[in-house]
């Protein structure tokens, strides 16, 4: 009896401490980091991540670390499963690595807290970065010198600097991402060209929303731009076909669209509304073209331009601003020579205008200063159209071609009988 006692005892004992490994191993600290190598081999071999095929690795548990994974191995994917990845809080430190020149890898689903840069690519191309929760680091997601990468879906938050920061780099595309509420910027595009960034939420207190630097033919398109600190977008020294569609900057403690030392650049079709200064500025910037903006509501001034000549700005709507325009120093065109702009204040300044044979522009211009006139003020409001997510465009045409071939394919019917 007592031996059967024993040996039930020495059984538990046992289970207890599996039960207790397998709680380590669900928490897993390491001081070094953890390699994926070249090879496809892990080191150490211990670490929490199942690979069978040496392609797709997948996180078992959580991993505490110093520094945390570094990739050394070509077309990969690391599938976080949830689980996460948390640092010391060391500047230097890095969440995921992927290491100069390594390329085509995957990684998502992973959440990544309190490293120095959350995710970090130099020198990397063709990678996609989607779904993964970065937050409390330094910087959230670092590109250097990387091209073609992919940013899509993840939520970037809480960072104590940029939240997501491209430098040098070009041909990246951004969308559908979440940044909000890091202390320095959203996004920052810092010397880097031909990026696109579409339909980003980038919100609630970062200080730039987004923020272009020396940066040039980058499209920014349907992205939300809202509730932050200082400017929706800011572009500084960013000349030469940056093109901004279709965005909403609202609610921004300062501006919602701000360029300054920007030329030769695009705003179109945005919705620009109740910013705490000004909705539009353009600061020694020339030769952009400003039309379909819906400028609304803004506390101070709806545009302003400052040492800014030679920008064309006509088909947009300044309404209820608490002042429309501001001009110093400056000399524009308000209209392309046929269609101006609308001014919800146009009958409070002329009472006695009337409109011009049924065209929709009023017979009298609107004066801003006398270097800047609208000649060709309209008489309604522009149509705003919003920006589409490509998806909506494309099943749009899909469904006008389905109909097409049914409404051939009757006609053939009919004339066949």
């Amino acid at each position: 009896m007592k031996r059967s006692i024993l040996a039930l005892v020495a059984i538990l004992f046992l289970l207890s401490i599996s039960s207790i490994m397998g709680l380590i191993q669900t928490v897993k600290a390491a001081s070094a980091p953890i390699y994926i190598n070249a090879d496809g081999s892990i080191t150490p071999s211990t670490a929490p991540i199942y690979t069978a095929d040496n392609v797709t690795y997948t996180l078992t548990g959580n991993i505490t670390a110093t520094d945390g994974i570094v990739i050394n191995r070509d077309n990969i994917v690391l599938n976080g499963s949830g689980y996460i990845l948390t640092g010391s809080g060391g500047a230097d430190t890095i969440g995921i690595t992927i290491s100069t020149n390594i390329n085509d890898v995957t990684a998502r689903n992973l959440t990544i807290i309190n490293f120095g840069y959350g995710i970090w690519l130099e020198s990397s191309s063709v990678n996609a970065l989607s779904s993964n929760n970065v937050t409390n680091n330094v910087y959230g997601i670092y590109l250097s010198s990387s091209s073609n990468n992919t940013l899509s879906s993840n939520t970037v938050t809480a960072n104590s600097n940029n939240g997501i920061w491209l430098s040098s780099s070009s041909n990246n595309t951004l969308s559908g991402n979440t940044v909000t509420a890091n202390s320095n910027n959203g996004i920052e595009l810092d010397s880097s060209l031909d990026n696109t960034l579409s339909s980003n939420n980038v919100t609630a207190n970062n200080d730039d929303g987004i923020l272009l630097e020396s940066s040039s033919n980058c499209t920014l398109s349907g992205n939300n731009v809202s509730a932050n600190s200082n400017s929706g977008i800011y572009l500084d020294s960013s000349s030469n076909n940056n093109v901004l569609s279709g965005n909403n900057a609202a609610n921004n403690n300062q501006q919602g669209i701000h360029l300054v030392s920007s030329s030769n650049d695009t705003l179109s079709g945005n919705n620009v509304t109740a910013n705490g200064n000004d909705g539009i500025v353009l600061g020694s910037s020339s030769n952009c073209t400003l039309s379909g903006n819906n400028v609304t509501a803004n506390s101070e001034y709806g545009i302003v331009l400052s040492n800014s000549s030679d920008n064309s700005i006509f088909y947009n709507n300044f309404v209820n601003n608490t002042i429309q325009a501001d001009t110093i120093d400056s000399a524009n065109a308000w209209d392309n020579g046929s269609v101006g702009n609308y001014w919800s204040d146009y009958l409070t300044k002329y009472p006695n205008a009337a409109q011009v044979d049924n065209s929709g522009v009023w017979n009298t211009p609107f004066v801003i200063d006398a270097n800047n006139t609208d000649y060709y003020p309209l008489t309604v409001p522009i149509a705003v159209i919003p920006e589409f997510p490509m998806i909506q465009v494309t099943m749009f045409f899909m469904l006008l071609t389905l109909l097409a071939v049914i409404i051939c394919k009757k006609k053939g019917l009919k004339s066949a009988s």
